[in-house]
């Protein structure tokens, strides 16, 4: 078998707890399951708590633009950018993502308009992926709206992108909870470890062909009017 090399990578994981630091969180718990196997492979790892952060509500690239006073979100992303994986990491309230999570989402669809050097939405070439953890059902519903927003976006998303862990449905243990016994379990353990894989082979493709080829997809081409093969009806 021959081993790969993802030392070259970058992996960002941003945890979308409603917890500000120090304060334990569950969904960090299952995070550090994959950022542990991404450090054992060589990939240079960052963690955000994006709720420890002064981040303004908007869809613009700066909210101090637009009537803020504060927002870190500019410095964040370039954070965020830099990394060739994104995880994005939630608990389950309601059956819904965490409303950080969302925040999360709508500043990162706020740089979808930006381009890169080959005229293609800025996050082509990017790989996303999602961590949920909680008491309640849910987590493949999250997982459909977190991973459709990234891939809207430009992100590309790997087979089987997502992993989760809840207990019983109600109050009751949460994963790092000792009793929750969730560290052994093998369903979750396996999803978690295909997830961080899968997203590391797809990382190290895009990036060893850099990226995607901009035929067909390049925004700055079609704005100067090229359209490879698209023909519009009314013309025919």
């Amino acid at each position: 078998m021959i081993k790969n090399d993802f030392s070259g990578l970058k992996a960002m994981y941003v945890n979308c707890t409603l917890k500000k630091s120090p304060e334990i969180t569950h969904t960090q718990g299952l995070m550090d399951v994959s950022i542990r196997i991404m450090e054992k492979e060589g990939v240079l790892v960052e963690k955000i708590r994006f709720v420890d952060h002064d981040v303004a509500f908007g869809v613009y690239p700066d909210m101090k633009e637009h009537g803020w006073e504060k927002d870190e979100w500019p410095e964040l992303f370039k954070k965020i950018f830099d990394a060739d994986i994104l995880v994005i990491g939630t608990p389950l309230w309601l059956g819904e993502k965490s409303s950080v999570a969302q925040k999360l989402i709508e500043r990162l669809y706020s740089m979808s308009g930006e381009t890169n050097e080959k005229g293609q939405y800025l996050f082509y070439g990017k790989v996303g992926g999602c961590v949920i953890t909680g008491n309640e059902d849910g987590v493949k519903h999250c997982a459909m709206g977190i991973l459709y927003a990234l891939q809207h976006i430009g992100y590309s998303i790997p087979p089987q992108a997502d992993c989760g862990w809840i207990g019983e449905i109600g109050p009751g243990p949460s994963y790092l909870d000792e009793e929750s016994n969730a560290a052994w379990n093998d369903f979750t353990n396996r999803n978690t470890t295909f997830m961080t894989y899968n997203m590391l082979h797809l990382a190290k493709m895009l990036k060893e062909n850099h990226g995607y080829p901009e035929y067909g997809n390049s925004r700055k081409q079609w704005d100067q009017g090229k359209k490879w093969n698209f023909e519009n009806p009314e013309y025919r």
